[in-house]
């Protein structure tokens, strides 16, 4: 018996009912369907055995329930995760580490990488391409500012994050900017390394903004969106060049969207904010708080219009998120933050001269 991602299912055990409610969710977070839920007794007492591929229990204290290991051992060859740590509060910091360390004793007892979601499909990205935007192109920049001369170094960068249902979102986001902005991007994205051709053609199709992958010693650029890449970890010198170390990114799936937020603003500070799309998973919530503290901004898509909602609505949830919208409002709101940033910077050299 196995799932819809090939998985055989899990089943989880727990004489806590919010404890069973936290496992399932964070089992479905990660693409594995639940074949039981329950306390020990409801186990022990239902007539037919489930066909778990693997058990996850946790209980407040084991010694109550020394029946259960033993019909456990009775019944099913599936690895058992005893002892698992008591879920935290969801939405808070502790919560969200407490799903990464889960998802790592996953790994170890499937034997296989567990994706927080199926990524988008080459057949899907090339759908993508033929579509024309959905909403008219803004062509223009605002009067008040001045086009960024072509191939100078971005002295700020927005980092563009975002799994499954992204690309479609990024493309919808650059779609709906106008050329010129004093900016350049980093794109981090969960997609399958061989479909980063296709990607670039996607994004580039209608945009203003093309796609480009990360070089070696390549500063970024106002007006690129610089790929970050699946294989190993990418990080910025003190010069501001890109640089790529021989490490895969950490995590169980790369690029690692954290990883990606904390070597940018490494380097950039204040001078690098965030866009988290659509995606499952919670990629973003252990990098948020610190881009908060340097100043960054930090928005997400609205739930209703992702692919997905996990990734932006985790991030959300963690307090940090000052702006929300659809990806045509994000472009909107980004122009607009760029001209009153630009105004003020006008004000300030006028006020000093």
């Amino acid at each position: 018996m196995t799932g819809q991602y090939g998985r055989a299912p899990v089943g989880i055990v727990s004489d806590v009912v919010l404890q069973r409610h936290r496992l399932q969710a964070a089992a479905a977070k990660f693409g594995l369907e639940v074949c039981f839920s329950g306390d020990p007794e409801r186990l022990q007492g239902q007539p037919g055995f489930p066909e778990a591929g693997l058990w996850l229990v946790t209980l407040e204290d084991e010694a109550d329930h020394q029946a259960l290991f033993d019909y456990l051992l009775e019944n099913t060859e599936a690895p058992v995760l005893f002892g698992l740590d008591q879920a935290p509060a969801s939405g808070s910091l502790e919560y969200f580490r407490w799903e990464r360390r889960l998802l790592g004793k996953l790994e170890r007892q499937l034997g296989e990488r567990v994706e927080p979601t199926q990524l988008d499909s080459k057949a899907s990205l090339e759908e993508l391409a033929e579509q024309a935007p959905e909403t008219d192109v803004t062509s223009e920049l605002p009067q008040w500012l001045t086009p960024a001369t072509p191939g100078s170094v971005a002295e700020e960068v927005w980092v563009l994050c975002a799994s499954l249902g992204g690309p479609a979102a990024v493309k919808a986001f650059l779609d709906n900017l106008p050329p010129g902005l004093p900016i350049g991007f980093i794109y981090a994205q969960h997609i399958d390394g061989n479909f980063a051709e296709v990607l670039a053609r996607v994004l580039g199709r209608h945009a203003h903004y093309k796609l480009k992958h990360a070089e070696e010693n390549y500063r970024v650029k106002n007006g690129d969106v610089v790929l970050m890449p699946v294989e190993h970890e990418w990080t910025l010198e003190s010069t501001g060049v890109l640089t790529e170390l021989e490490n895969p990114w950490p995590g169980p799936y790369g690029p690692s969207i954290d990883r990606v937020l904390l070597n940018t603003a490494d380097h950039y500070g204040a001078h690098c904010h965030a866009i988290l799309f659509s995606g499952m998973g919670n990629d973003g919530v252990i990098a948020a708080p610190l881009l908060k503290a340097y100043g960054s901004r930090i928005w997400v898509q609205e739930s209703t219009s992702c692919g997905n909602s996990s990734m932006p609505d985790s991030v959300a949830a963690t307090g940090c998120s000052s702006f929300t919208g659809t990806p045509e409002q994000l472009a909107r709101e980004l122009v607009k933050t760029i001209e009153k940033s630009c105004l003020l910077k006008g004000r300030q050299k006028r006020d000093t001269a």
